[in-house]
């Protein structure tokens, strides 16, 4: 099967099995979607949304977070793994969006990449999902396992991961093709034991049963 009907077959097939794949984060706007997002690294989403239900209640923008006392913000998600390189880099990127941003989350790449703690997986997230713009493609431990897996792209590095899917992703599907496969990672494709033999994508992956 060529690179681009395994991709085609892929998105199909999981969009079918997925129909209401989304971003696991709990969210009502950008800034707690970002605040999610940096909160989630090395850490579950599950984790993640047990410990901002209370957050997002204290902390309504972005000044709030910035005029947060480092101790006490650490202290309000300590259960949160790195917390305390967290709490200093959400208070340094939320002092920049109150001083350079008018106290709103940006919407473009550039301007989220330059906040402290936050990378593309972290940008894309945010754009992606609160702002609906489809600049890139989250890769996460399983987009890039099942990116792997499936024969998509050899790459190891997240950064040239992203940039081999881009290339062959329609940029209609780069926002859902990231829920898809953490979706099936999730669920069906894990790191350790994957139930190839219930696999709806096991008659196109090139690993199936490798693993």
């Amino acid at each position: 099967m060529k690179l681009a009907e395994r991709v085609e077959s892929v998105c199909r097939t999981l969009a079918k099995t997925y129909p209401d794949a989304h971003c696991e984060l709990n969210f009502t706007n950008p800034l707690e979607l970002l605040v999610a997002t940096m909160l989630s690294a090395q850490c579950t989403d599950v984790q993640v949304n047990i410990v901002t239900v209370e957050l997002f209640r204290k902390y309504r923008e972005a000044a709030d977070y910035a005029k947060a006392a480092p101790g006490q913000l650490e202290e309000d998600i300590k259960r949160i793994g790195l917390f305390r390189n967290k709490a200093k880099n959400i208070r340094a990127a939320c002092a920049i969006i109150e001083q350079k941003h008018g106290g709103k989350v940006p919407n473009t790449m550039e301007a989220l990449h330059d906040l402290p703690g936050v990378g593309r997986k972290t940008a894309n997230v945010v754009l992606g999902n609160a702002y609906g713009i489809r600049a890139g493609i989250v890769v996460d431990t399983h987009v890039g396992r099942l990116s792997q897996r499936l024969g998509l792209t050899k790459e190891e590095n997240p950064v040239k991961i992203e940039a081999a899917l881009t290339k062959i992703v329609p940029q209609s599907n780069w926002t859902m093709f990231s829920h898809w496969l953490i979706f099936h990672g999730r669920r069906r494709c894990k790191a350790r034991n994957p139930d190839c033999a219930g696999c709806e994508l096991a008659t196109i992956c090139p690993s199936r049963g490798a693993t």
